[in-house]
């Protein structure tokens, strides 16, 4: 049987998370061409594929070539509800029809150019400008499914996607390190709410005031005047997430919360500092997420970026694709002639 070797475009590349999940599902790639401006986004995505082309800032990119597949996810700050909702009136966001462009310049040579745009949850307006602009509407998934992180986002693709599959059950602590440096673990001073391991109050030493552990046995029922007397057994959201208190940290109020090992992560952002990271209650304190654990999270192979420093493995591991979500989607590629 042969093969054919597809030919790539990836616009707005970052670390090149379509090229992983290509390469994940055997895809056999004989050119892949990458337009992306981060300078350590590019470095990366060079390390791990050093025969890949980049080509600078995507308003250059004029496409003189046969390309099989075009994937792009154009900057979503204008778009996202955590953002000032400015959609189209952001510049960034305006970018999406320079990949409008090039898809469209792509069509004038292969017509079949399959392509695949992921964005964030929008404005039902913004939705809908973007399905008439490629012609196909929106796949909504959310990532849960497939790693320990609750992750939403809408996909527009003319390929064949399957069913979505039921939920893989990945939690945090499936994807935690063994060992974690020091420098990850909350000081002192941040840990206020949270002395006393377990309890939920320092100052108040009582069943009522433990988190119990859903894997062990529960505590003895007893009669309690304020309706409390079973103990705190951890909640979940409709995402699986475990939000089970709050550091004692300055800022939003997103930055602050702490989660239990046994739910999901919450969506993983850009970060860049600030305890922006995700947290976690671990033994007797909490503790934000490492570089290498939030590449579990978004399914990437570990140490993919470790040659970069936190601060900016932090930024492209946020900007970028969950793997497996990418190859769910890209599934019904076929390289077979």
């Amino acid at each position: 049987m042969e093969y054919i070797k597809m030919k790539v475009l990836s616009l707005f590349d970052g670390m090149s998370c379509g090229q992983i999940a290509l390469q994940r599902l055997g895809i056999d790639v004989e050119k892949y061409v990458a337009s992306e401006i981060d300078k350590y986004a590019i470095s990366v995505a060079k390390k791990n594929f050093p025969n890949m082309i980049h080509v600078g800032d995507v308003r250059d990119v004029k496409v003189a070539e046969h390309f099989d597949l075009i994937m792009f996810g154009s900057p979503c700050q204008g778009f996202s509800f955590a953002g000032k909702n400015l959609d189209f009136d952001d510049s960034r966001s305006k970018l999406f029809f320079e990949a409008v462009r090039i898809l469209e310049e792509a069509k004038t040579i292969n017509p079949n150019v399959k392509f695949l745009m992921e964005n964030v949850r929008m404005k039902k307006e913004s939705e809908q400008v973007i399905t008439d602009y490629l012609g196909v509407e929106p796949i909504a998934i959310n990532s849960r499914i497939f790693s320990a992180q609750s992750r939403y986002r809408l996909y527009w693709t003319n390929l064949e996607v399957g069913e979505i599959p039921q939920d893989k059950g990945i939690v945090l602590k499936d994807i935690l390190e063994d060992e974690v440096d020091p420098k990850y673990l909350a000081g002192d001073k941040l840990l206020k709410n949270y002395r006393g391991g377990n309890q939920l109050n320092p100052d108040y030493k009582s069943q009522a005031n433990t988190i119990h552990d859903t894997e062990k046995k529960g505590p003895t029922i007893c009669a309690g005047t304020h309706g409390y007397a079973i103990g705190y057994v951890p909640s979940f959201s409709k995402d699986g997430l475990c939000h089970i208190g709050d550091a004692d940290l300055k800022g939003h109020d997103a930055i602050k919360r702490v989660y239990h090992i046994d739910g999901k992560s919450p969506t993983l952002t850009t970060m860049g500092g600030g305890h922006r990271e995700p947290k976690i209650m671990q033994g007797k304190a909490w503790r934000k997420l490492t570089p290498l654990e939030c590449e579990r999270l978004q399914t990437v192979p570990d140490n993919y970026t470790n040659h970069v420093s936190n601060t900016q493995r932090y930024k492209m591991i946020g900007n970028g694709w969950t793997i497996d979500t990418i190859c769910h989607l890209l599934g019904s590629l076929d390289n077979k002639k």
